[in-house]
């Protein structure tokens, strides 16, 4: 199995406006620490020769990921070396009209380790959509984030993803939630 780390959409402006006033400083505080672990899981597959791959969101307009805009701009601490891919996708899925299939096949890539944000779109599409392309998934459990909707709570939506998600599967290939500090490559 050749694995490769997928991190989507840790942007500087991915949690702006995403709960109240409030509660804004809880959430860029966990999103900090979520983009601690994926640094760290960074660092350990580029040392194990693992391959990084990026991806950015691409919006238009007013909207927070308006390419271009500050906010769109990718986080420091995640953003790839030089020789890493970065996919540029424009829907919650990262492999629609875009060239991830085409930049893992390369690679020879048949399990993805995947973090980032927003838990319930773009990382839960993305890892449902990978299952169903054939990819063996790892879902990172405390390496993902959103913020507060409706009446749930960040942390709420995200436990129930991890447990919506571990198992899921198409034919032979699943997903498993996995925290960071159990991953290894």
């Amino acid at each position: 199995m050749t694995t490769a780390l997928l991190i989507i959409d840790v942007q500087k402006a991915i949690l702006a406006g995403a709960s109240t006033p409030e509660r804004q400083f809880v959430l860029d505080h966990a999103l900090d620490v979520v983009v601690d672990r994926l640094h760290d899981l960074q660092v350990k597959a580029r040392q194990s020769g693992v391959p990084v791959v990026v991806v950015q969101h691409d919006d238009q307009g007013d909207h927070r990921l308006a390419k271009g805009r500050p906010g769109w701009e990718l986080r420091p601490e995640i953003a790839p070396l030089p020789g890493e891919t970065l996919v540029h996708k424009t829907a919650c899925d990262s492999f629609y009209e875009t060239n991830l299939q085409d930049e893992l096949k390369k690679r020879g890539i048949t399990h993805l380790v995947v973090g980032g944000c927003m838990t319930q779109y773009c990382v839960d599409t993305t890892t449902r959509r990978a299952v169903t392309m054939g990819y063996d998934v790892t879902l990172i459990g405390d390496g993902h984030m959103t913020g507060d909707r409706g009446a749930l709570t960040y942390d709420q939506i995200i436990a129930h993803h991890n447990t919506l998600l571990d198992g899921f599967d198409a034919g032979p290939k699943v997903i498993s939630v996995k925290r960071a500090t159990e991953i290894s490559f």
